[in-house]
């Protein structure tokens, strides 16, 4: 089902591409290979190719190189006005936009009078360590219990569950290293004792299946996938009877949180997490129960 859900969007996206013209394919082009060029991400790649398609079919009889500015802000004003879009959404389409004319064409910098939309606060689902306990004892298949351990005790992303290898998994030194994560960084996060020991029960079980390469594998030795993932978690959570918002990355706050409210140093969590600047970090700091636990609601002084 989710190969052929892939293979549909491939589809899309080619049916997309194919409806451009001969002048607009080869400015499509040039852009991707230069996104791959500079070492973008595969998603980022992806993300502005589809937003950049979804430029130019905006100007279907322009040669792209000729577009003007106001006519840009015309077109980002309509599609503003039209639809609704997140501040992510809004983001990405005016720096797929710039990438095109500062970098594939080399103009100088340019600045649309567009304001980017800002992201609304919003505080990161952290759950429970009982609610973590409950999730795991969810889990009967042994592989999905030690997929969401491995999310909790690492505070791994879910790209990063998907691309850890056996490899990369050193039960001597204790650690695990994550390869080339957000940002194209390294960084070690600290192998768990229970971790390793559900791995090691995990290997042994697959018995003729047993990975190869990649530490959690599909089908023919693939990589396992975000969607299969995401299953994994809705299901745990709705057999656990947890009604609370948050998907597999909820994980990963409460890894950061529970090691803030342990004691854990903010910036050793930051350099776990992988985050480039400690500001991201400090989000946790907004719901971690440390600071509010110790702060009496004045309902409770009423005595009633």
């Amino acid at each position: 089902m989710e190969i052929k859900q892939a293979h549909k969007k491939v589809e899309v996206v080619k049916s997309m591409y194919d409806s451009l013209s001969a002048t607009h394919r080869k400015a499509m082009d040039a852009y991707i290979n230069l996104l791959k060029l500079e070492n973008y991400s595969k998603n980022t790649i992806n993300t502005y190719r589809n937003w950049f398609i979804l430029f130019l079919r905006c100007f279907p009889n322009h040669k792209p190189s000729s577009i003007t500015k106001e006519e840009i802000m015309e077109m980002l004003v309509r599609f503003r006005n039209s639809k609704k879009w997140s501040a992510t959404g809004q983001n990405q389409y005016i720096s797929s936009i710039k990438f095109f004319f500062e970098k594939v064409l080399k103009r100088k910098r340019e600045e649309y009078d567009f304001p980017r939309a800002e992201k609304p606060f919003q505080l990161p689902t952290v759950f429970a360590e009982n609610e973590i306990i409950a999730l795991f004892k969810a889990c009967e298949n042994i592989k999905h219990k030690a997929i969401l351990m491995l999310a909790y005790s690492g505070g791994l992303r879910i790209s990063e569950l998907i691309n850890l290898k056996i490899a990369d998994v050193d039960s001597k030194r204790m650690v695990i290293t994550l390869r080339q994560a957000k940002g194209k960084k390294d960084r070690q996060v600290m192998l768990s004792e229970t971790l390793l020991e559900m791995l090691r029960k995990y290997i042994l079980a697959q018995k003729e299946n047993k990975p190869k390469i990649w530490l959690f594998e599909g089908l023919n030795g693939t990589q396992y996938s975000v969607r299969s993932i995401g299953k994994i978690m809705d299901k745990a959570k709705l057999k656990a009877g947890i009604n609370k918002k948050g998907n597999i990355h909820a994980l990963r706050h409460s890894f950061a949180t529970h090691l803030l409210e342990g004691g854990t140093d903010i910036v050793i969590i930051k350099e776990l997490l992988g985050h480039s600047s400690v500001i991201t970090t400090a989000i946790y700091t907004h719901v971690s129960k440390k600071t509010i636990s110790k702060v009496q609601s004045p309902l409770d002084k009423l005595g009633l």
